[in-house]
């Protein structure tokens, strides 16, 4: 009988961005798309969502810890207990204890260490140009784009801003 292979899981990163890849402000996202969040919401349940301690003091107390997801915020400081998240101290120890998928959901020093090792990102373009102290990423020459949602043009969020969701793959 021949060995199972080891089971794989995707390593994706999900953010929105402004044009200018702004993803944050002053610890706030500095936009509201409802219809992102939802997006962000089932894209990721059920998953492993590992975030950075900014990212998880930015979620509104009622929406801490993420429902539905394992929660896992990566932190330097040792003596940091969280209420319904694993606190670890490595993007490897938030991995090693993956049953699944995984999305990296920020902020911008989580990004730069997990994009060598992210399989997909899914990003929401926001058709704005703002102010910010964080930027998202650059998704260069070794992705490409896999989907477009809309395949062209933009969607319009409930709030006035115009949106759309590209899901890029790792080449090769």
């Amino acid at each position: 009988m021949g060995e199972r292979a080891e089971e794989r899981h995707v390593i994706g990163m999900v953010w929105a961005q402004a044009r200018d890849g702004v993803i944050g402000r002053d610890g706030t996202m500095p936009w509201h798309v409802p219809e992102d969040l939802a997006h962000f919401k089932r894209l990721t349940s059920g998953a492993t969502v590992v975030m950075g301690r900014a990212t998880w003091d930015s979620l509104p107390p009622r929406f801490r810890p993420l429902p539905g997801r394992r929660n896992v915020v990566l932190t330097r400081r040792r003596d940091l207990e969280l209420d319904g998240a694993e606190v670890v101290h490595s993007l490897e120890e938030a991995l090693a204890g993956a049953a699944g998928d995984v999305w990296v959901a920020g902020g911008g020093q989580v990004y730069a260490a997990a994009m060598p090792l992210a399989d997909r990102l899914v990003v929401t373009e926001i058709d704005a140009q703002v102010d910010g102290d964080v930027h998202a990423p650059r998704v260069g020459p070794r992705w490409r784009r896999t989907a477009a949602d809309p395949a062209d043009g933009w969607h319009r969020s409930g709030g006035g801003l115009d949106y759309r969701i590209l899901t890029y793959e790792r080449a090769g």
